[in-house]
């Protein structure tokens, strides 16, 4: 697993041919829980995937599963949301770093939902699933637009 700027990951993806281009994974890390959400093939469309709890001592686990998904949906990357903050240190940004660290010291590997759930009445578990997943989804997707028009651009 290496750190690349976005704009690198972007850039590599679109010198390749596109049945050769891999999807990506957003990634929304939250104390408890790391919301999922997957492109689609032609990386312009991300969907919600799952939710995986996060624990301290499931970190080898979750690498596991890492590691079947970038088999299973053919991933190129993952794109973390990162709470922006002027504070550097906010414990929102540390917990992502942590999580991101903890997951590479395995050596396994190389939007506004709440207003659309408070009416549905849901339990508070699949209320914060849901969320989370979706959290995700707008990571990933805030991603891809981005990329979109940066690549307009540049033609």
């Amino acid at each position: 697993m290496k750190y690349v700027k976005p704009l690198h990951l972007f850039q590599d993806m679109l010198n390749r041919n596109a049945k050769e281009r891999g999807r990506l994974l957003g990634l929304d890390v939250g104390d408890k829980y790391v919301g999922l959400a997957v492109s689609d093939r032609l990386n312009k469309v991300a969907s919600p995937l799952s939710v995986l709890l996060r624990k301290k001592s499931s970190i080898d686990l979750m690498a596991t599963d890492f590691q079947t998904l970038i088999s299973d949906l053919s991933l190129e990357g993952f794109i973390v949301g990162y709470p922006f903050n002027r504070q550097r240190n906010s414990p929102s940004a540390v917990n992502v770093k942590v999580f991101i660290d903890d997951l590479y010291n395995t050596g396994k590997l190389e939007g506004n939902v709440e207003l659309l759930l408070e009416p549905l009445n849901l339990h508070s578990v699949q209320a914060k699933s849901i969320l989370d997943k979706f959290a995700a989804v707008g990571i990933l997707q805030g991603y891809l637009d981005y990329m979109k028009i940066e690549g307009d651009s540049k033609v």
